[in-house]
């Protein structure tokens, strides 16, 4: 699956089947259920999980609690916008199932 197809899926009633915790967690995101969003993650362990995390607190607007899970994957909190860490995470998962 493509970044813009998964975009596409975003936009329908149910998430595209056999994706990771992860990919789920962006897709119930992207449709303004944070909070499904997070509890997949938080049920997840892992460099992706924990990038996940510290982008969903971010977007929650809770930057310390962000910043521990970037560290934890050592990483900042991107300089750039929601926007485009959500397509760079998606992209990376995307390209990540398909080397399986």
């Amino acid at each position: 699956m493509t970044l813009s197809e998964f975009k596409g899926a975003c936009n329908s009633g149910n998430p595209p089947v056999g994706i990771s915790d992860e990919l789920l967690a962006l897709w119930y995101d992207a449709r303004g259920n944070w909070n499904r969003a997070h509890e997949l993650v938080q049920e997840t362990g892992g460099f992706t999980a924990y990038w996940v995390h510290a982008y969903l607190h971010r977007k929650e607007g809770d930057n310390s609690n962000a910043s521990y899970w970037y560290r934890r994957i050592k990483k900042n909190i991107p300089p750039k916008s929601l926007e485009e860490e959500w397509s760079d995470l998606a992209e990376y998962l995307l390209k990540s199932e398909m080397d399986v």
